[in-house]
């Protein structure tokens, strides 16, 4: 497998006029049809129809052929899952026997196996057109202490930005928790490692590459004091909090017997109840919780495709919005989806909060939370937009294969048609995904290496 070569964090620095799309969503409002000025990583004009820059650009291109969107962003995945897609003894299970069968598989990850994991997982999100992407990893066997590490290597490699936080799980089997005791991890080297990671990788501004935050797993997997912990450790930091919360009814009667709480009340018990905290999924919220969460300015990062396949629920996206709830979308991980796009994760949301509120939910709404709205779960200002001062984060798609022929609208073909693959993907002012393609990366030795180690994994 040959990778890209790690991925200068310099943009380019001559103006580019990107002329002329066919189409464009800014996700604010602003008119974009006649293309963008990106300078220094930066967007720094917005060009209505037959506007020209305000002063020559050395490049133009010309995207008549494209729809332009904001870059996708990603608000919750699990990278190493990529190993164990469709795996046949969790292929009709739901979350519980579906976690209790794969942890002692994943027990067993090494770090040549999550550096290809992630590989694969991140260049399947940068080509359906994400820029960002954010990873709960919480599995450290004996020899994969330095799994972030690996994640972030990764990650600069493909040269996007991510948000990697650092998960955990303390609460095995053998004192009432899910996972089994050999997944299980000292509270304190949790809290070490956290810090360690953060001071070493975490970066400030709008243009950070690599965000780390904290990520003890699920209440069925960690403590309430390495969750307490955890937040007074990122109010110190400065960083977000993350965990799944509200997935199923499993979880819920579990909170109910262990704590003797609902799981709105235990994430406020341990002073999660804050808007530096963003929750997988958030299905199973009564009226008075999304109120609370609201006001909180907790965020919530929806996973469609994985709330179908495990059947847990459908999360009641448009009342978590009107109650103040920032919401975006996540693909999760690649053994609940069973894959990594992004564009066809906007579709999925689409059609399921259709099912529960009306065809009259806007495609355009979809398409928010999978950029602005994922941007504002992940505290990202600077990104999610098409406008001046945001980056240069982009994707654009193509309408020419055979499944849009007859459309009509551009915009609203990229998901009633279902585009899978972007044509061109920018991050940062440079072009990371060119004729459908990442330069310099090996995709079938990759796909070889990589179906090689998850047999590997599966079988012991």
């Amino acid at each position: 497998m040959i990778l890209p070569s790690p991925a200068s964090a310099t943009p380019a620095a001559s103006r580019l006029w990107i002329r002329n799309p066919r189409a464009a969503f800014t996700a604010n409002g602003l008119d974009a049809s006649g293309g963008l000025v990106v300078s220094n990583g930066v967007i720094t004009e917005v060009l209505a129809a037959g506007q020209q820059p305000a002063t020559p650009c050395a490049e133009v291109f010309d995207a008549g052929r494209h729809v332009l969107l904001p870059g996708l962003v990603n608000t919750h995945h699990h990278f190493y899952q990529t190993l164990t897609r469709a795996w046949g003894p969790v292929a009709n299970a739901p979350l519980f026997p579906w976690l209790q069968n794969l942890y002692p598989v994943w027990a067993r990850l090494s770090p040549k196996d999550l550096e290809l994991a992630a590989t694969v997982a991140l260049a399947e999100l940068l080509l359906s057109g994400c820029t960002t992407a954010a990873d709960h990893h919480y599995l450290f066997p004996a020899g994969l202490e330095d799994a972030i590490d690996i994640e972030v290597d990764a990650v600069r490699r493909l040269g996007m930005r991510a948000t990697l936080t650092r998960g955990s799980m303390t609460l095995g089997t053998d004192d009432g928790g899910l996972p089994p005791q050999s997944t299980v991890q000292d509270p304190e080297a949790v809290l070490q490692d956290s810090e360690r990671l953060v001071r070493q990788y975490h970066e400030p501004g709008d243009d950070a590459m690599i965000h780390i935050a904290l990520a003890p797993c699920s209440p069925f997997s960690v403590t309430k004091e390495i969750m307490a912990e955890s937040a007074a450790l990122a109010e110190r930091l400065d960083v977000r909090l993350h965990t799944h919360l509200a997935e199923t009814l499993d979880e819920e009667d579990f909170c109910r017997e262990r704590f003797g709480l609902r799981t709105v009340d235990y994430l406020d018990s341990v002073g999660w109840l804050t808007d530096r905290t963003w929750l997988g999924h958030g299905i199973h919220f009564s009226d008075d919780e999304i109120a609370r969460l609201g006001k909180a300015g907790t965020a919530v990062a929806h996973c469609p495709t994985s709330n179908m396949r495990l059947a847990s629920g459908t999360a009641r996206v448009l009342e978590l919005e009107d109650a103040g709830v920032p919401v975006g979308l996540g693909v999760d991980g690649s053994a609940s989806n069973d894959a990594s796009n992004m564009i066809l994760e906007a579709r999925q949301a689409l059609y399921l909060q259709r099912l529960r509120y009306g065809a009259d939910v806007p495609v355009e709404r979809a398409l928010a939370w999978a950029t602005r709205g994922s941007a504002a779960v992940l505290g990202r200002t600077g990104l999610g937009q098409l406008a001046p001062g945001m980056q240069a984060d982009l994707a654009l798609f193509t309408l020419d294969d055979l499944r849009f022929s007859g459309s009509h609208d551009p915009v609203a073909a990229l998901l009633l048609c279902a585009a899978d693959r972007a044509d061109r993907v920018m991050v940062g002012g440079r072009w990371r995904v060119v004729d459908g393609q990442i330069p310099g990366l090996d995709i079938a030795g990759l796909i070889a290496d990589h179906s090689a180690a998850a047999h590997r994994l599966v079988n012991g």
